[in-house]
């Protein structure tokens, strides 16, 4: 039995890397992926109305053909993305019932909490708004994700005890990252006796393929354990845990995380250690810290390629490879129809909408440099 009296194993679906085809989700292998998820007792699934094409992918994959008490359903409200009027934030919450057919949400967050876009929630009284949809029934249970400091997070649970549950970025590279500080803001959630939801498990899918030396020390341990699923089981060991959120994109990552989460009980004292082994080599490399959320795509007037950018920048550093890494570069930004760094103006609002608190301008400029050279 989970956390809200809800029953919930460990493992959600999160639905922000669906696959595509032609550019499009490709709602028919959801579907295979959702069929496998389902028929292993798991049920948590993860949107979010600013998931392009998300919410209308788990209506077909998911809403449409299982009963609606077999699953949960968490979708998010992001006030702070072109929204002027509280109307028009509250009509987020219309647009998603409309999108995914579901009735109504298990699990609805106030999306993506922390520094300037905290204020909009606020400014648009969201907090008794989200209370005013529980109590009509359109909610069983309210809570927020955060992207910020554990300062800010205690803030945030101080001034509103009534929310049931917090959803944290938390991975076992992030853990003692100053930038992030996943673990100090995870006790912070444990001191306010508010269980979690985990998120960027993998951190991006930058996890599934670790520095050699990082990977090394898990093959050691564990020969036909993938090297995601050491990510995955980190997050799910930990204490006061709902469920941990994976962003698959394949039907292979689907398998690989129920072969491993389906008879997860915790982990053992040898498999911490591996762990802590892994976060210690991990300390010794410098990588930019994305978790390609693109939040910064959302608000670059330029339409630049960051995140993939850095993804490039990141493969580089990790392998030294400067000509896969100018592939990488020129498949995620151009091939993808965005501008490349060289394009970048400074205006500074992807640094003030970014939840890894990046210097992105400055970031771009190496970028260009390096890559674009």
């Amino acid at each position: 039995m989970g956390y809200l009296g809800e029953e919930i194993k460990k493992l959600g679906f999160g639905l922000m890397r669906l696959p595509q085809k032609d550019g499009v989700i490709d709602v028919e292998q959801v579907k295979d992926m959702v069929d496998l998820f389902m028929e292993a007792g798991f049920t948590y699934f993860d949107t979010a109305w600013a998931y392009a094409g998300s919410e209308d992918a788990i209506r077909q994959a998911l809403v449409e053909r299982y009963p609606r008490e077999r699953y949960q359903l968490a979708t998010k409200n992001a006030a702070w993305i072109n929204c002027k009027t509280k109307e028009e934030a509250y009509a987020q919450f219309d647009t998603s019932l409309k999108q995914t057919g579901a009735g109504y949400f298990d699990f609805y967050l106030l999306h993506n909490l922390g520094e300037s876009r905290s204020h909009y929630f606020d400014d648009f009284d969201m907090w008794n708004w989200v209370l005013e949809k529980k109590k009509a029934g359109l909610i069983k249970h309210v809570g927020f994700s955060f992207h910020s400091t554990p300062e800010e997070l205690e803030a945030i649970l101080q001034a509103h005890p009534e929310m049931e549950f917090v959803q944290l970025q938390i991975n076992y590279a992030d853990w003692d990252n100053p930038a992030v500080q996943s673990g100090r803001c995870y006790e912070v959630a444990r001191k306010y006796g508010k269980p979690v939801v985990i998120m960027e498990p993998v951190k991006g899918g930058m996890l599934a393929t670790p520095p050699p030396s990082v990977e090394k020390i898990m093959k050691e341990a564990e020969p036909d354990s993938s090297t995601a699923s050491w990510a995955v089981r980190f997050a799910a060991g930990l204490e006061g845990v709902i469920t941990v959120l994976s962003g698959m994109s394949t039907v292979e990552q689907m398998k690989d995380n129920l072969s491993y989460m389906k008879s997860f009980t915790g982990l053992s004292e040898s498999q911490r250690e591996t762990l802590k082994k892994a976060q210690e080599e991990l300390k010794k490399i410098p990588l930019i810290p994305c978790t390609s959320c693109n939040y910064c795509a959302k608000v670059c007037p330029m339409n630049i390629g960051i995140s993939g950018s850095f993804t490039a920048m990141n493969y580089l550093t990790l392998y030294s490879d400067i000509g896969r890494a100018k592939q990488q570069e020129g498949w995620l930004v151009g091939g993808h129809g965005q501008k490349s760094a060289g394009d970048c103006v400074k205006c500074g609002k992807c640094e003030e909408a970014c939840p890894q608190h990046i210097q992105i301008r400055d970031t771009l400029e190496k970028v260009k440099d390096v890559l674009l050279a």
